[in-house]
């Protein structure tokens, strides 16, 4: 998987977030492509960002950096850690949540 933008380890920290949690990357809707956050893709592409609609959270567009593994938006959303290794989210990326997901998102998650 490449993930683009300021990637700073093999686990897709990038220089805007790179506590021991930030390790997933975003697939975004407008481009197809994946970054570690908004801001990495702000400053490494020519188009604003695409939030996904409600009706796309089963698509794959979350990348865990530590197993590399694919996850749905709702698995994403809906869980504290990666399905696959464990490895838990940063519960901070909720706040962000609007910028990726819309603001119509329906998270039953506990972030």
């Amino acid at each position: 998987m490449i993930i683009l933008g300021n990637v700073i380890d093999d686990q897709g920290r990038c220089k805007h977030y790179s506590n021991k949690q930030d390790t997933i990357s975003i697939k975004f809707k407008c481009c197809g492509e994946y970054y570690p956050c908004y801001k990495c893709h702000e400053e490494n592409s020519n188009h604003n960002i695409q939030p996904w609609n409600k009706e796309d959270f089963d698509e794959k567009s979350i990348f865990c950096g530590v197993c590399k593994k694919e996850l749905t938006i709702h698995e994403y959303m809906n869980s504290t850690n990666c399905k696959h290794c464990h490895t838990l989210f940063n519960p901070n990326c909720s706040k962000h949540f609007h910028i990726y997901f819309g603001t119509g998102h329906n998270s039953t998650c506990s972030f």
